[in-house]
């Protein structure tokens, strides 16, 4: 998706990035030579009726585990515990559950298969676990939603896997990993409420990390670069990770309770990192700055939905996207263009926001800025001649879009810009206007048509258009 950001599907080096506080280990070798950490544990505190059989099917993933915590807590009568006994149970023990994501948005092709299975078209509403792949065809969008509200919007020709997706018994930690094949992603994860929470974003050669934070990950093999753009929070970069196999197939999660190493350097808020497949994390470097729409308040009345932005230093490309909610959850349009003007054709009527940004020479997306807009087609058609047997000239206009209170302002005069008109009529209902006893020369004229609709006052004009005389 992002042109020069990508990296190659190969078997290249792993690089990880995460948090300060959610990191990644840092290879086989430094946990070799690392002391043995002792093992993580959370505590459970007895109630009437419990047994130790009874906690260990509720909470182990082996409930024969029981004589495990029997030991550790030097428990005699495992079918008779004293209420507000606090026991210490090893977090790698516990069971977990499977945790599902939630399609909230899907526009054009979107398809979803689980596993090895066929692909299917994906529908707003429905469910998805663990084993689940979502790829957005060229015009498809979708957005998914977890349990605790963080989401992840998929833009045309994406294709993931949601490889992990649980939640630990008892401590009600979660561990959601999201494999990205190519494309990107654009996440807004809610904080953390637990040390061990864990989301993450891979590559096959990067792993975005965080504990609640907005950023984008793009990859694309045929480029050889990663792209990781931070919009609030920070991510962290690590250069090594045992995260996939030397296949570059996805690994087995850390097991619940897995030591986590420190990071590298830290990616924060309005920075970005371009990682080269083979090479050292990139080093963050500042976003461009979110530009500026120009006439944002311009009602969409015409054929296409333009947009021009302002240039700014820096720019070589622009971004920009349509939804129809303000956080662009719900995602209908998405174009990069080298040009400053961005248009759209086979846009319905009605209320949308956009999303627009400005893309540096490293192919690294700025800070976005959005902005609500109004689609109202309205054709305005116009036409004028002389009227036969006499020196009147007529001229005539029609709107397919009528609205109660229409009316109508013509001018004519003798210069492009009309700022000296000869004529200026006003409040007028039909859609025609004669002119008498025109002098010979060149004439330029405009119709107005001017709308109250629903308490709010639309006006559009047809292009000027010139005549001459030489009767």
């Amino acid at each position: 998706m992002r042109g020069a950001r990508a990296v190659r599907a190969t078997a290249a080096p792993f690089f990880a990035f995460a948090l300060a506080l959610f990191v990644l280990p840092r290879g086989a070798e430094a946990r070799e030579s690392a002391p043995a950490q002792p093992p993580e544990m959370t505590t459970y505190v007895t109630r009437p009726g419990d047994s130790l059989y009874d906690i260990a099917t509720r909470y182990l993933r082996n409930p024969a585990d029981w004589k495990k915590v029997a030991s550790l807590n030097h428990v005699s009568e495992p079918r008779h515990l004293q209420p507000g006994t606090t026991l210490r149970v090893p977090v790698a023990l516990l069971r977990q559950d499977g945790l599902s994501a939630k399609v909230v948005a899907a526009n054009g092709p979107v398809q979803h298969a689980f596993r090895g299975g066929p692909l299917l078209p994906l529908t707003v509403g429905s469910s998805l676990v663990e084993g689940d792949r979502v790829q957005t065809g060229h015009n498809g969008f979708a957005t998914l939603e977890l349990a605790d509200g963080s989401h992840f919007a998929l833009p045309p020709d994406t294709s993931l896997d949601l490889a992990t997706l649980r939640q630990t018994a008892l401590t009600g930690a979660t561990d959601r990993v999201v494999d990205l094949h190519h494309g990107e992603v654009s996440s807004e994860v809610t904080h953390a409420t637990k040390k061990d929470d864990r989301f993450q974003i891979r590559s096959p050669s990067v792993v975005a990390g965080v504990r609640g934070t907005q950023f984008r990950v793009s990859y694309d093999g045929d480029k050889g670069a990663t792209a990781v753009e931070v919009l609030d929070g920070a991510v962290g970069v690590d250069a090594d990770s045992p995260a996939r196999n030397r296949h570059g197939a996805s690994a087995r999660p850390p097991a619940p309770g897995t030591p986590l190493a420190a990071s590298e350097q830290l990616v924060a808020a309005h920075h970005g990192s371009l990682t080269l497949a083979g090479q050292p994390a990139g080093a963050p470097v500042t976003l461009l700055d979110a530009p500026d729409l120009l006439h944002p308040s311009k009602v969409q009345d015409d054929e296409e939905v333009a947009f021009e932005i302002a240039p700014s230093a820096g720019a070589s490309a622009w971004r920009v996207q349509i939804g129809r909610d303000a956080g662009l959850l719900d995602m209908i349009r998405d174009q990069r263009s080298a040009d400053p003007r961005v248009s759209f054709a086979n846009l319905d009527d009605g209320t949308y926001f956009v999303r627009i940004s400005a893309i540096d020479a490293r192919g690294l997306e700025g800070m976005p800025a959005s902005y609500a807009f109004e689609r109202r087609r309205v054709a305005l058609g116009t036409s004028a001649g002389p009227i036969e047997g006499s020196r009147d000239f007529a001229f005539r206009w029609f709107i397919h879009r009528n609205a109660q209170n229409t009316r109508f302002r013509f001018v004519l005069g003798t210069t492009s810009d009309l700022r000296v008109p000869l004529i200026d009529r006003t409040d007028i209902t039909a859609g025609e206007a004669v002119v008498r006893d025109l002098p010979k020369g060149v004439y330029y004229w405009t119709v107005i048509a001017e709308q109250f609709d629903n308490g709010h006052y639309y006006q559009k004009a047809s292009p000027v258009q010139s005549f001459r005389l030489d009767w």
